[in-house]
């Protein structure tokens, strides 16, 4: 009997389907505005960019696609958002309601933090979660486009569930040009996406651990706990030094009124991490703040959700582990728990081999162009972390450079949770151990 996919495999192999089948429906002519069959290069990475909930672009959406590839542009990351597997388990649930064990693995492969006897519960959280978070939003901002800008209904209607599926799915798409920096001084507009975008980007898991145990903190998973520390830490930060660097910055924040800075930072801060909208010119940020954001959008959001980058799981992991060589300690410890051998290796490989990837994108781009090291650093960045953030030369790049970025997004959506999972499922004891030895460090 022919031996059954690997389920870290098979997410790898779902995401590609999906991406192949939204290249093909891009380059119909009825996707385009124009009438006219879109390149391959075009459509393929704007099917990439959406499948992976990445938001970076080289044609503008709004004015390049029809209503029909707007439309097709937004199923693809509401499916990349949502999780192709976590949407077998709900089919399957909907279909049976009884699942096989491969089907569980599978589903586990793209939820990784989720034990078996979980998938079924969660499949409905997140269903539950989404289209009520996504409804909320798309209707907060419909009522704000018709009332305060004079949209007609429908218009309104359908920018405000574009850019809602949009930002709970942290994919950063916008049919507007100029993405949201029309409203950067809109809090009726703002706080809405940046709620969307929170959510969505913390995790399932954490959302079901809140579900079930939100009055007993106590009881919280260790992953729930330091990723809603972790996020804090990184919104907080991430706000007060965007003020920092960018408060008398006369092509951003600077003319602003002093209540529009402190909205326009908080946005940005919870954007960089994962979202990829923008309500400033990203392209004229200090480069203090272009540094800020290649931390913040390296980490990325929560395990299991919609965001992107490393994860704010990984990096809590390795600085826990930091924490307990500096003191001396044999064990990593928080909480009253304690994180063990297998998860520190896994957040090890993860961030090495990521940090791996942004290199080599660089490198390769940087020998294909002639644009400053600054800014290709931030778009290889904004690819991996599936950000979608640009200084604004990606429409830019030669073909043979946007084919590196297609490949940072498709590795950032899928490599580090197939990498993982495989790491995951195949752990295992040998019988034996060779002898111990200590390389010098450092």
């Amino acid at each position: 009997m022919k031996p059954l996919l690997h389920p870290a495999r098979a997410v790898a192999l779902a995401f590609l389907t999906v991406i192949l089948i939204g290249t093909a429906v891009l380059m119909l002519p009825i996707s385009q505005a124009e009438g006219q069959a879109a390149p391959w290069t075009v459509a393929l990475f704007t099917a990439v960019s959406a499948v992976c909930v990445t938001g970076l672009v080289v044609v503008d959406t709004g004015t390049y696609w029809s209503m029909f590839g707007q439309s097709m542009i937004m199923l693809l990351f509401q499916l990349g958002g949502f999780g192709m597997m976590t949407l077998a388990t709900v089919l399957g649930l909907l279909v049976n309601r009884s699942f096989r064990l491969h089907t569980k693995l599978i589903a586990q492969a793209e939820s990784r933090t989720l034990g078996l006897g979980d998938l079924s519960s969660v499949a409905r959280l997140v269903l539950t979660v989404t289209v009520a978070i996504e409804l909320s939003v798309a209707l907060l901002l419909t009522l704000r486009l018709h009332l305060a800008y004079g949209l007609p209904w429908g218009e309104a209607a359908w920018s405000g569930l574009f850019h809602a599926i949009s930002a709970f799915n942290n994919a950063g798409f916008s049919i507007h040009a100029d993405s949201l920096m029309r409203y950067a001084t809109d809090a009726l507009v703002l706080l809405p996406v940046m709620t969307a975008i929170v959510i969505g980007g913390i995790g399932f898991p954490v959302i079901s651990d809140l579900r079930n145990k939100l009055r007993d903190p106590r009881h919280w998973s260790l992953h729930t706990k330091l990723t809603l520390l972790g996020t804090l830490v990184l919104l907080l930060g991430g706000f007060a030094t965007l003020l920092l660097f960018e408060w008398a910055n006369p092509k951003t924040l600077g003319p602003m009124a002093f209540g529009d800075k402190l909205l326009s930072a908080a946005f940005a801060s919870v954007s960089a991490r994962t979202a990829g909208f923008n309500s400033i010119d990203i392209g004229v940020l200090t480069h203090e703040s272009w540094g800020l954001h290649y931390f913040l959008m390296f980490i990325g959001g929560g395990s299991a959700g919609t965001a992107g980058g490393v994860k704010v799981g990984t990096v809590a992991i390795l600085a826990l582990l930091v924490i307990a060589e500096i003191r001396g300690r044999s064990d990593s410890e928080a909480f009253g728990r304690r994180v063990g051998p297998s998860a520190q290796r896994q957040a090890i490989t993860v961030l090495f081999l990521g940090s791996a990837m942004i290199v080599l994108g660089t490198i390769v781009i940087l020998r294909e162009t002639d644009f400053p090291t600054d800014q290709v650093i931030f778009e290889v960045i904004s690819a991996f972390g599936t950000v979608g953030l640009s200084t604004g030369i990606t429409a830019s790049l030669p073909e043979s450079s946007q084919l590196m970025l297609i490949l940072l997004m498709y590795v950032g959506r899928v490599g580090t949770v197939t990498l993982a999972t495989s790491l995951a499922l195949g752990e295992r004891r040998m019988p034996y151990r060779y002898p111990e030895e200590h390389p010098i460090v450092g």
